[in-house]
């Protein structure tokens, strides 16, 4: 990730050292040793949900009025796609849906968190609206309804509409921000009266670093420092579409941002400035424009705010949806170095199979980290939280189960030391295209055969619908 010199922001955030590997579960196939299923203590408006996004489950790409998007564009550029892979087909989701739903159903969910795609409802990303896109949309809604499941519509995961990005350099641009508003509105005049929650932009910092400053997604824009405004620009769009939906009637609009822990390497004066300048760019450089109307002091400088901007951007919010998977460590790197920051690996902890630490005390450390930053902040929803294991239909899913468990009961910790979480969203449904890695890498309660296309509920699968079911027992 992209970073520029500047202080320690909020020093607050840094632990002095790791925590030692305490409640991350080896991969020995055992859960942590407890008498109960977690959710138990978590109040009784608390909703459990799983997240998916458009791009990585719908397919149908090329069918019923779609235009491409980014993200197609970026699939077809060879070398782009560990396996080479798309999004073309992915999981056929578009075509089975009910199939989908049912699984949702069976599962119990409270919730379901979905995003549309842009350029499915507006194939240019702006202009004529394609009423077969808003009609699939409709379906869904109409269906989770229909099951007793409240919908979560995320408006942007990552796929702008190429016609965007041609035009104008995407999200390089404030016409962007001026289009996904109009987006949005267009939207909650279709859907505001059935959606139930709504998050206008997914990980705009993602977007940011992996998307504009080093090239890794789509649309694979090498700028470094020269694609920051890309962040300026997703928030703006953010605050256009709160907008929006609070015009329409829209009753719960929050965020989904990406969030992580961040420890120094080692104790050196030199690290501990990293790591802090790194939680500041991530975590806060995202957070504080939406919560506290004001870019970190050292890093404002970076971001091409224009008079009214911050008053757009920070729009009142009525929740505050975060993702966490794992934290990171940031070390110093060698005087002349492109980037000053470098992230060694973090060891001593049990790994995912994408290579990720299994650190959930690092989930309790960032909430706590956030609710101290922001007094009086909106209701926490944890809208993406999982871990990538591949595990065959029939094959023990222990590890997977163990994450998930471990995750909750330190949102469980967090609510009894007095933090507002509203919700907690597993990644995810099912396997899909993960992005970059295209279908290497399955984060599903439902294992999917990218052959055959067969759902296959994983052990993770029944372990999630009894810990929803205890909870909803006690409502």
């Amino acid at each position: 990730m992209p970073m520029v010199s500047a202080t320690i922001d909020n020093p607050r955030v840094v632990r002095r050292h790791p925590p030692k590997p305490r409640t991350a579960a080896r991969r020995t196939g055992q859960t942590a040793a407890v008498s109960e299923l977690p959710g138990t203590s978590l109040p009784t408006g608390f909703r459990f949900g799983a997240s998916t996004a458009a791009y990585q489950i719908e397919g149908a790409a090329d069918e019923d009025g779609r235009g491409p998007s980014v993200w197609d564009t970026f699939c077809a550029e060879p070398g782009r796609i560990l396996d080479g892979s798309s999004g073309a087909v992915a999981c056929d989701h578009y075509h089975r849906l009910v199939e989908d739903l049912d699984l949702m159903a069976r599962l119990g969910l409270d919730a379901y968190r979905f995003s549309i795609s842009w350029s499915r409802v507006l194939p240019t990303g702006a202009g004529e609206v394609n009423q077969k896109g808003l009609d699939f949309y409709d379906r869904l809604v109409d269906g989770l309804l229909d099951r007793g499941i409240a919908p979560m519509a995320t408006l942007f995961h990552w796929d702008t509409p190429q016609a965007l990005q041609d035009a104008h350099g995407g999200w390089l641009s404030r016409e962007t921000s001026q289009r996904f508003g109009e987006f949005a509105a267009l939207l909650a005049d279709r859907l505001a009266d059935r959606v139930a929650h709504w998050c206008p932009v997914n990980e705009p910092n993602v977007v940011t670093v992996f998307g504009h400053a080093l090239g890794t997604h789509a649309p694979g824009e090498t700028l470094v420092f020269d694609g920051l405004p890309t962040g300026h620009h997703l928030l703006l769009g953010h605050g256009l579409a709160v907008q929006a939906l609070r015009a329409a009637g829209a009753a719960s609009i929050g965020t989904a941002t990406n969030h992580m822990t961040v420890w120094p390497a080692t104790d050196s004066e030199a690290d501990r400035a990293a790591a802090g300048l790194l939680d500041t760019l991530w975590n806060h450089s995202f957070a504080d424009p939406a919560l506290l109307g004001r870019y970190p002091e050292d890093l404002a400088a970076l971001f091409p705010v224009q008079d009214g901007d911050l008053d757009v951007i920070s729009t009142p919010l009525d929740f505050y949806g975060l993702n966490y998977y794992n934290p990171t460590a940031a070390a110093a790197a060698p005087e002349g170095a492109a980037n000053p920051i470098e992230q060694p690996p973090i060891t001593g902890y049990p790994t995912t199979d994408f290579g990720w630490p299994v650190v959930p005390d690092g989930l309790h450390d960032l909430l706590t980290a956030l609710h101290q930053r922001y007094p009086g902040h909106p209701p926490f929803v944890i809208t993406e939280n999982g871990a990538s294991y591949d595990t065959a239909p029939g094959e023990s899913d222990a590890d997977r189960i163990a994450y998930l468990d471990l995750h909750l009961r330190q949102v469980e910790r967090a609510v009894a030391d007095g933090i507002d979480i509203a919700g907690y969203y597993c990644w995810s449904l099912m396997d899909n295209f993960e992005w970059a890695e295209g279908y290497t890498q399955r984060f599903g309660l439902v294992h999917v055969d990218y052959d055959t296309l067969v759902r296959t509920p994983r052990d993770s699968f029944e372990w999630y619908a009894s810990v929803i079911a205890g909870h909803k027992s006690r409502r």
